[in-house]
């Protein structure tokens, strides 16, 4: 829970640009934001093509490309800021959730310019990074709001009450929704990565060919997208016949649907002022279509974030940063790398 603390100077000056490192799973990025609103740069360095013949994500190469990366990332992000390094005021960087070996990466590099430079150090969440790239966008959100969270690991429905004030109402018990779209599309020959594959061919389909099941739809906010991928496989072997567009519209309409109808449910019982998506997910058009019909039916204020900031990216990080720093103060340097990190709730 965000508390009002009194920081030092410079800490609590205004104006204060953080270097955001990013490295929890493929992408090796950095970016200067000021005071948590202002994006001076974002530089994403994508691993999708190391990754693609292996139609996932590979831990090792992985790390070895942020390693090879990260300082020619960290340095670009500085160049098209347009500030040198002694103008960093603090440096925040994912410590969890991710793949280990990418984490330590970004953490070591993170407290290292931290020491050199002589400024703080600040451990991010990575999920709670997510909730803070919708204000990069739009600073003047009203709380309370519902947050549906979907990535290829993650896929949580928050009500955030208050800045570091988040109450998770409903988590996947099985996959995630873009762990989903990766197998789907993997089994129907669409490539990797999963998400925007099944997203551009489905525009082709017809999203009520077939009517793939929607697990435990009126059952709290968790969700299962589990079965709805062994119903693709299934139905594929008894007809393998149908257009692979058909497949993908209709599959991708079952997952779309869920969390559409959940997230609308929640916005109603918790009265959310509005409805916000994130992560990678969150980039699909036909989610983001359906987000926006809610919202205009039940007279929510909706924000869908720019597709850059929907995927992984450090801006997220460093203006999740300036939160943490402003209310807990700078993280110690023995703080570690944390794969299994979950979102801090109340």
């Amino acid at each position: 829970m965000v508390k009002d603390v009194v920081l030092p100077e410079p800490i609590a000056r205004e104006g204060l640009r953080i270097l955001g490192i990013e490295t929890s799973c493929d992408e090796t990025a950095a970016a200067v934001v000021v005071d948590a609103r202002d994006v001076l740069s974002s530089v994403v360095s994508s691993q999708v093509e190391l990754h693609a013949p292996y139609g996932g994500v590979v831990p090792e190469i992985a790390s070895r490309a942020h390693v090879e990366f990260l300082i020619p990332v960290v340095a670009r992000a500085l160049l098209e800021a347009g500030i040198d390094d002694d103008q960093v005021d603090a440096v925040g960087a994912t410590v969890g959730p991710g793949l280990i070996g990418s984490l330590l990466v970004g953490v070591s590099a993170a407290k290292a310019l931290a020491l050199v430079w002589g400024v703080p150090f600040v451990g991010v969440n990575h999920l709670e990074a997510h909730l803070y790239a919708a204000f990069l966008e739009e600073p003047d959100l009203e709380l309370p709001i519902v947050v549906l969270l979907v990535s290829g690991g993650h896929t949580l429905l928050v009500l955030m009450e208050g800045h570091g004030q988040y109450r998770l109402l409903g988590s996947t018990i099985d996959d995630a929704a873009g762990e989903a779209f990766d197998k789907v599309s993997r089994y129907l020959g669409l490539g990797y990565p999963g998400g925007p594959a099944i997203d551009n061919i489905a525009l082709e389909g017809d999203p009520r060919a077939v009517e793939f099941p929607r697990a435990i739809l009126d059952e709290g906010y968790d969700f299962s997208f589990s079965g709805l991928k062994t119903a693709v496989v299934n139905y594929v072997r008894k007809n393998p016949g149908v257009p692979i567009p058909d497949l993908a519209a209709s599959f991708q309409e079952a997952v779309v649907d869920v969390l559409a109808t959940k997230a609308r449910r929640a916005a109603r019982e918790f009265n959310a002022k509005g409805l916000c998506l994130a992560g990678g997910v969150a980039a699909n058009s036909r989610l983001r279509e359906r987000i926006l019909d809610v919202c205009v039916e039940d007279g929510l204020r909706v924000f869908l974030p720019g597709r850059s900031m929907c995927t992984d990216n450090a801006a997220m990080v460093a203006a999740a940063a300036w939160w943490r720093l402003r209310s807990d103060g700078p993280s110690p340097l023995d703080v570690g790398a944390y794969p299994n990190l979950r979102l801090p709730v109340a």
